[in-house]
């Protein structure tokens, strides 16, 4: 099974354990997340976090417990607050262990007891179990759990208002609450006899210092609606039930059952990191692959989707496509990959993908020129792994056609084929690239005209439909005459001979020759339209100038606008976002273009398999515990930041390792 453990907790530094987040979802776009000492860090963790249909989005439910088990007249608190000046308590609960096999599960200690806490959602539904195993300790004891609710959305906080109606209602072994008009009641159960004592009071100002740190607001009030008192004897089990539904089986039969269905998925895990990853890397690709299983979800209105990020990334277009092959196709999930594609494929709209998508289809974001050309390359992957010919033409091809005709004729945001065969796109005001941030209103790296990974794209989607139109007899379209014109203007258009690689963007009669990683995808792509000696080159360029440990900068230190530390409030982040900050996504693409380009394939293979053994070996125990970063800093320590775990960071990651395993036994060069 994936294992992640971290043992004598107390001796990690106090500001690190803050630091260190865990992530617990429950395959509908629902979760439950907070610190290694449950002290919330960020207004989006929560105990029961729900993808909620009516109303529509995601809500912070139960934010947490303040839980703790009374003997005598000892009280061990086995989770802790922030208040202002204040850290209760203090000094911390005494955790000894943390470990996340099949779920995260926390050992406390305080002279001769050990409790344990683990925490699980049941797949498929917003209902959340918390289970206390007293190991050692008092023949008997109480645990007192003090629910903390939110009941707001994720992206808000929660003020005391006398809107809140803090009323309760017995239910079979806990209580029902229904905090306000409109939202779902919450149901807190346990699997034995327990007392409910109402005594609803607001706890005010809770910190959250992440959020300071980023310049969001920070302070929260939540509501207590009263204790649970729940008797546990030594050797015994307590388990809670926390959901917008009353239980009516028996809890822990549901915990079983959910713990089989995991082991299930774990042992399919590792068969696969037993095919496609070394031996040394086993654990660790298991890990990395029970993590990408928390990015796939069924939405509320029944569509497969893919979560681009947590905490705070829904479901977008460009974030979809590129992480599909990592977490579907290359995994053999065909049917669940290719859902996904025909769903996205129905937002078409003039030829353009929506980058921001919406749950029932409707109302998208379309401000992307990338989406519709990375769908090609979607598909492509579909195919390489296994996919059938027949589903993409019943069900893809006909939305690639409409993209390929509105490109070419022109559609919104400028976008239209030059008469040199480039793609042009944008105006200054524009920001349609994956390279999307904007501060006060202007993109912070200004890329319409012709930008060299869009062009790429399009050469790649054009090569690939032209496959595609012969192997299906559908001649539409005029391949021939674009890839053509194409071909004797890419080099002319983005090549700088002055540094001996392709420059970003081409625009008003001038080319940016800012060092970007954009360059490397017209190498990694099926189809390039670069000759050998200038991939080469390319791959030298980005692996001397942006390679890191953690993943490829978006700009080279060298370069005066270079930003090496993505901190602060939201306007400097923005501002470095892409200046420099290090994207770990971009490995699959660099990695492939190195296999592709390398002489020696079994020293490239080895190069690459060492770089991402050395990347999750060092970064699975921080930030997001188990899981892969949004971003890292561009300078060492190349310190993580973003969200603790983004769908294509891990995508790319298992993506890499299929493409390795799958040329060790190809040829030398």
């Amino acid at each position: 099974m994936p294992h992640l453990s971290i043992q004598d907790v107390q001796q990690l530094d106090p500001g690190k354990s803050m630091t260190l987040e865990w992530l617990e979802t429950n395959g509908i776009g629902g979760y439950a997340s907070s610190t290694l000492f449950h002290c919330h860090t960020r207004k989006y963790h929560g105990l029961l976090v729900a993808d909620l249909r009516n109303p529509p989005g995601l809500f912070v439910l139960l934010s947490k417990f303040e839980d703790s088990l009374r003997s005598g007249r000892e009280e061990t608190f086995l989770s802790m607050h922030r208040y202002p000046d204040l850290l209760f308590p203090n000094p911390p609960a005494g955790l000894l262990e943390f470990h996340l096999d099949l779920y995260p599960s926390f050992l406390y200690a305080a002279g001769d007891l050990r409790i344990r806490k683990s925490l699980l959602m049941v797949h498929g539904k917003d209902r959340l179990l918390v289970r206390y195993d007293l190991e050692e300790g008092p023949a008997a004891a109480v645990l007192v759990i003090k629910p903390l609710l939110a009941f707001r959305g994720y992206h808000d906080l929660a003020g005391e208002n006398s809107f809140f109606r803090s009323g309760t209602r017995d239910e079979r072994n806990g209580f029902r609450i229904d905090p306000y008009e409109g939202m779902p009641p919450l149901y807190v159960q346990t699997n034995i006899r327990s007392i409910f004592r109402p005594s609803p009071v607001w706890y005010r100002n809770f910190i959250y210092e992440e959020e300071r740190t980023r310049g969001y607001g920070w302070k929260e009030d939540l509501m207590m609606p009263g204790i649970l008192e729940i008797p546990i004897k030594r050797g015994g089990a307590a388990i809670l039930s926390i959901s917008c539904e009353p239980f009516c089986g028996q809890i822990k039969k549901t915990w079983n059952r959910e713990i089989e269905r995991r082991s299930l998925a774990g042992g399919e895990d590792e068969d696969w990191a037993r095919r496609f990853a070394p031996e040394e890397d086993r654990p660790l690709v298991s890990q990395a692959l029970a993590a990408g299983r928390q990015f796939l979800v069924r939405k509320p209105h029944d569509r497969a989707a893919v979560v681009a990020g947590y905490h705070w990334f829904g479901s977008w277009g460009r974030d979809t496509l590129w992480s599909l092959p990592g977490l579907t196709f290359c995994r053999g999930r065909h049917r669940e990959g290719l859902e996904i594609l025909a769903a996205l494929g129905d937002q078409e709209r003039d030829g353009v993908l929506p980058n921001i998508l919406s749950d029932d289809g409707e109302g998208g974001a379309y401000n992307t020129v990338d989406a519709s050309l990375i769908f090609f390359w979607a598909v492509q992957q579909m195919l390489q792994f296994g996919g059938n010919p027949d589903d993409i033409r019943a069900a893809l091809w006909p939305v690639m056609k409409r993209i390929l005709q509105r490109y070419a004729e022109g559609t919104i945001w400028d976008i239209h084929v030059a008469g040199n065969g480039l793609l042009a796109a944008g105006s200054a005001q524009t920001h349609l690239t994956w390279m999307d941030a904007v501060v006060n209103g202007r993109p912070v790296t200004p890329r319409c005209g012709f930008a060299v990974d869009v062009n790429a794209l399009w050469y790649n989607a054009l090569c690939f439909a032209r496959e595609l139109s012969r192997r299906f007899g559908d001649d539409f379209f005029a391949f021939d005459e674009f890839i053509s014109r194409f071909r004797e203007s890419f080099l002319d258009t983005f090549w700088y001979d002055g540094g001996g690689y392709l420059g970003d963007t081409w625009n008003n009669g001038a080319l940016d020759i800012s060092l970007r990683p954009n360059m490397i995808f017209a190498v990694s792509l099926p189809h390039s339209p670069l000759d050998a000696g200038k991939r080469a080159l390319v791959v030298r360029a980005v692996q001397e100038n942006l390679l890191t440990p953690r993943g490829l900068r978006t700009l080279s230190p060298n370069d005066p606008a270079y930003r090496g530390r993505c901190t602060g409030d939201q306007s400097s982040r923005d501002s470095a976002y892409h200046q420099g900050t290090v994207w770990p996504w971009l490995l699959a693409p660099f990695g492939e273009a190195f296999l592709k380009v390398a002489e020696d394939k079994i020293r490239a293979r080895r190069f690459l398999i060492d770089l991402l053994r050395d990347f999750l070996r060092s970064h699975l125990h921080e930030a997001g515990l188990g899981s892969l970063s949004e971003i890292f800093d561009g300078d060492a320590p190349h310190e993580a930041r973003g969200c603790i775990a983004q769908a294509w960071s891990v995508a790319g990651v298992l993506y890499l390792y299929r493409l390795i395993s799958d040329t060790a036994d190809l040829p030398q060069a």
